[in-house]
């Protein structure tokens, strides 16, 4: 009896969790997910960039011996 009682708690709670994260999903703000997905691209352009001008920096330092 008592493991039957643990699976209905643990389905029980695992329902709820799923249902409030469903909820987060269809509640959340489209724009302030649009801005937040702006500011992750930008720093992902700004992080090979920097990358970029590391590499050639590298490069450029043989070239001057």
């Amino acid at each position: 009896m008592s493991v039957a009682q643990t699976r209905q708690d643990f389905t029980k709670d695992l329902a709820d969790v799923l249902s409030t994260g469903a909820s987060n999903l269809v509640n959340a703000d489209a724009n302030e997910e649009a801005a937040n997905l702006l500011s992750l691209q930008t720093r992902q352009q700004l992080s090979q960039t920097a990358l970029s001008l590391s590499s050639q920096s590298d490069q450029a330092v043989p070239r001057l011996f």
